[in-house]
């Protein structure tokens, strides 16, 4: 495995070892943290270029699909048949190919099945049960027959969801390949098993939404820095997937209604006439438009038609297809114009989702698009579609969301957002990984960490009081100060993380959000983040490329950060730990001699003088006026001729640069910090004056490079400084702002009770101002 996987270190690099690995000066106060990343990353070559190009040598490999699948309403079931032709454009000879078998997931002797604990409590889920209970339905895929393209058996074997084909002949570099697969499946019920495809059952019309997804047996990735990517799939870490052209042909009811990755290729056979024309008319439409409409989706549930049809789709250069389903369902299009080329925003949706996707989905899409395509390519595909199936979950040109609205056809905040959020993430994935095609199966944060990334611009893009949950740095501060051994590095194998939604998601989109905003600024990061997307477009880029490519593109040395904030578990806290005055020496008697009176506490009351003044004590010198001498009426503090004397001599000697700054009259604040946290970041400091007003101003990282743990540094001010305040923006994620102030001041913690109950994903939730105002 070692030998075999060139990118193992990077894979291997774990909670455990992580830390031993990456000491550069093991012991020491320094020369750790800021280290080059070196060894931690595989090395460049000609494949992939120590800039984080791909390189002069840089290939890929290519699959196209041909398919024909027929779905059984009745039996929820899935029957096709798929030509494979796939071509070697590696420099190695290939005697076998590995094809993913997705839906195997849900096979009762599949690993994922067993593997995970599990515990009874006082409610449980029909999932949860099912976990505990197993299952001993006939799931995953029935291959009924493999053959060339000539016809001759193929011989293959199964490992759970990975099926190795045996080549009669090697596949030599330049050469491409024919197969045929026959092949069935038992369509699972996505809202009971779960699983990324399936079927969702409305009871009340008695129909099904079908979201199809992982439905074909598809070619695994073979790349240049690990060979075949045959990881199993156990439900959670994603897909690599290989890019390539596809024919596809649906067959299907007569009533339902398609959607699809791709381009329709005979919506003039499969739509009625009114249907076509509304299709047409949505070509320039600049609002969505309802093609099928919500009153054609009600009377189709009510009334099943007989017959079927088969609707045919053609998608280029993708890396995988996916399809809905359903009689009973709206869909609606707009044109949108993104940098020049026209794109249809689509969504398809239920009557119990019209109230909320009616009004936002394709305008979220449309949005989506635009915002995505500023930041990092112009969006390629003819079609962007948001299908409401209850979930989330992203192809090529198509993804599955949720948002739907109570009977009465209110929704809450919540709910809004939510939906408007999970459209824009999961559209989003269009660019991560569906064309910056990233290893989802090894590295889940660069599928869902940078598209997270991303989604936060476009929510703030969208509305700039949007309540984004993830890319916010104070959002995370919670994830990062749990104890360690609950945490991992986001270079972690997606099997292998404990809070994924944390881990894979908010925190490498706020790393980059920091990035953006704190470290680099938006003119470098911009600049560098597009060349990313632009060098790994529709190619296979690793954590190293995007790494390189971000320094290479900007001249920022980002090492620091990535091991810290990628490789380590190190949370942020940084303490003000002092606070020093300076003030320049006058000379100036009548100002320092009161200076000094002040330090010796001539004028400072004790609180024995105070109480005893106060008691109207007869003093003994007051009662006996002859116990008074000099030293009685003597201003030990009084301006001498001597010192005088002095004061002008001095200043008189004063050469012009050092009279400037004598007349400057700076305070200067010696500060100290500590590294209470470990992970280093730049230091930002508020400073309020006696004034009222504000400055702030930027430490970089950099200070820490001698002394990982402490600093001390000098600031000179033209005002007097009444309080310092450490991040006062909330930018780089500290988990403990109780030591981020001079002079130290409280910070309020809440609590509160609460019930928590689990409601239907997709449903309504949180509070419902909207119906209340109604009643």
């Amino acid at each position: 495995m070692f030998m075999k996987k060139h990118y193992a270190l990077l894979g291997l690099l774990m909670a455990g070892n992580l830390a031993v690995m990456a000491q550069n000066n093991p012991g020491s106060n320094h020369g750790n943290k800021f280290e080059q990343l070196g060894t931690m990353l595989q090395d460049p070559n000609m494949y992939r270029s120590a800039s984080g190009a791909p390189g002069p040598k840089y290939w890929q490999q290519r699959a196209d699909y041909d398919i024909t699948a027929t779905l059984d309403d009745e039996k929820q079931k899935l029957t096709g048949s798929e030509t494979i032709t796939y071509y070697n454009n590696s420099p190695d000879p290939l005697t076998y190919i590995w094809l993913q078998l997705d839906e195997n997931e849900h096979n009762p002797k599949s690993d994922n099945q067993h593997f995970d604990p599990s515990k009874m409590g006082e409610r449980m889920t029909m999932r949860q049960v099912n976990g505990i209970l197993g299952n001993d339905a006939d799931m995953g895929v029935h291959i009924v027959k493999l053959t060339d393209a000539s016809g001759n058996a193929l011989p293959y074997t199964v490992n759970q969801t990975m099926m190795r084909v045996d080549l009669p002949k090697t596949l030599m570099p330049g050469e491409k390949l024919k197969l045929k697969i026959d092949w069935w499946y038992n369509i699972t019920d996505r809202m009971t098993v779960g699983g990324r495809g399936g079927y969702e059952y409305f009871k009340e019309d008695n129909n099904y939404l079908y979201t199809m997804a992982q439905w074909y047996p598809r070619l695994a990735v073979y790349s240049d820095f690990q060979g075949w990517q045959n990881k199993q799939f156990t439900g959670r870490g994603e897909f690599a997937l290989t890019f390539g052209n596809f024919r596809v042909s649906l067959n299907v009811p007569a009533d339902h209604i398609i959607g699809s990755t791709g381009e329709c290729r005979n919506y003039k056979e499969v739509l009625t006439a009114a249907q076509f024309q509304r299709w047409q008319q949505a070509q320039t439409a600049k609002e969505p438009l309802e093609v099928v409409t919500l009153d054609e989706a009600n009377k189709a549930a009510q009334s099943k038609a007989s017959g079927r049809k088969t609707w045919v789709y053609e998608a280029d250069n993708v890396r995988d297809f996916a399809w809905v389903s359903s009689r009973r369902i709206v869909w609606d299009a707009m044109a949108t114009n993104v940098e020049g080329k026209k794109t249809m925003a689509m969504s398809y949706y239920g009557p119990e989702a019209y109230p909320l996707y009616r009004k936002y989905s394709t305008k979220a899409v449309a949005h989506t698009l635009k915002v995505y395509s500023k930041h990092t390519i112009p969006y390629p595909y003819p079609v962007a579609i948001s299908v409401e199936a209850a979930n989330g979950m992203e192809y090529p040109m198509i993804c599955f969301n949720y948002g739907r609205a109570e009977k009465d056809g209110t929704y809450s905040e919540a709910t809004k957002y939510g939906m408007i959020g999970v459209i824009i993430h999961e559209v989003g994935h269009n660019f991560f990984p569906m064309i910056v095609n990233s290893d989802e199966r090894q590295w889940t944060w660069m599928d869902e960490g940078l598209n997270t990334f991303c989604q936060f611009l476009a929510e703030q893009e969208w509305d700039n009081n949007y309540p984004s949950q993830r890319g916010p740095a104070h959002k995370i501060v919670d994830y990062m100060k749990m104890p360690k051994d609950q945490l991992e590095p986001i270079m972690t194998n997606s099997e292998n993380i404990a809070q994924f939604g944390p881990n894979a998601y908010a925190k490498p989109a706020t790393g980059l959000n920091i990035l953006r905003e704190t470290i680099m600024g938006r003119e470098l990061f911009d600049f560098a983040f597009k060349e990313y997307a632009r060098r790994w477009a529709f190619k296979h880029p690793t954590p190293a490329d995007l790494f390189r490519t971000m320094e290479d593109a900007s001249a920022v040395d980002l090492d620091w950060f990535w091991r810290g904030w990628f490789f380590g578990t190190d949370p942020v806290d940084i303490s003000l730990d002092s606070v020093k005055w300076y003030r320049m020496d006058s000379k100036n008697p009548a100002v320092e001699n009161k200076v000094d009176a002040d330090a010796a506490g001539f004028n400072a009351e004790h609180i024995a003088q105070k109480r005893n003044r106060e008691a109207g004590i007869k003093f003994a010198i007051d009662q006996d006026t002859s116990l008074q001498d000099f030293y009685n009426k003597w201003d030990r503090f009084a301006v001498t001729p001597a010192q005088q004397e002095a004061y002008t001599k001095f200043t008189s000697s004063l050469s012009p640069e050092e009279k400037k700054l004598y007349d400057s009259k700076k305070n200067f604040y010696e500060l100290s910090f500590s590294n209470v946290g470990g992970l280093v970041m730049p230091v930002i400091i508020e400073w309020t004056f006696t004034d009222g007003s504000k400055e702030v101003e930027t430490v970089p990282a950099y200070i820490w490079r001698k002394n990982e743990y402490k600093f001390t540094k000098v600031f000179a001010k033209d005002k007097l400084v009444t309080a310092i305040k450490v991040d006062p923006y909330r930018e780089t994620a500290d988990i403990n702002e109780g030591n981020n102030m001079w002079p130290r001041a409280a910070v309020p913690s809440r609590f509160e009770l609460f019930k928590m109950e689990a409601p239907v994903r997709g449903a309504s939730t949180g509070g419902n101002p909207m119906q209340r105002a109604r009643q």
